[in-house]
């Protein structure tokens, strides 16, 4: 359903993705057969809570997404928001709190050579920029915690 040429603004495409998601825990339109979480920032500046719906992997069992924002030359405001505020909430569909970990040096090179050419979406995002697109672990502070939703 949600498709981003719908909308005039960004926060109602990620509102009617988000919705979607979690009433069928799938999506159709822009994100369709994509793994989406959601993901649930505190602003850098507001201190207000951000959803922003997600693609994600599941890289050595964990949760890692990208700020691609489509290829733009500049980050997504999420990422700055879990620069500056790292404890988050995931959704997929489970709901938990999660620590973000942007990845760096070999450990971001070797991810992104890999996501290069196993990933068509960060393959294009990278193609259409001169920025590094960030890496992020999104790690359960419950270290107990068992996600049973596409997270294997």
């Amino acid at each position: 359903m949600p498709l981003r040429e719908d909308f005039d603004d960004t926060q109602l495409f990620n509102e009617a993705t988000a919705k979607e998601l979690r009433e069928t825990g799938d999506v159709t339109g822009d994100f369709a057969g994509r793994n989406l979480l959601i993901l649930t920032t505190t602003g850098a500046k507001s201190g207000k809570p951000h959803m922003t719906p997600l693609g994600y992997t599941v890289l050595n069992g964990r949760i890692l997404v990208s700020a691609g924002a489509g290829g733009a030359d500049k980050h997504p405001a999420w990422y700055y928001n879990l620069l500056a505020n790292p404890e988050v909430q995931v959704e997929i569909p489970t709901a938990f709190t999660a620590r973000a970990t942007v990845t760096e040096g070999e450990e971001r090179e070797a991810i992104a050579a890999e996501r290069i050419k196993t990933n068509a979406g960060f393959r294009r995002n990278q193609s259409k920029t001169t920025r590094k697109i960030p890496l992020i672990w999104l790690d359960p502070i419950d270290p107990t915690l068992e996600l049973s939703h596409k997270v294997v």
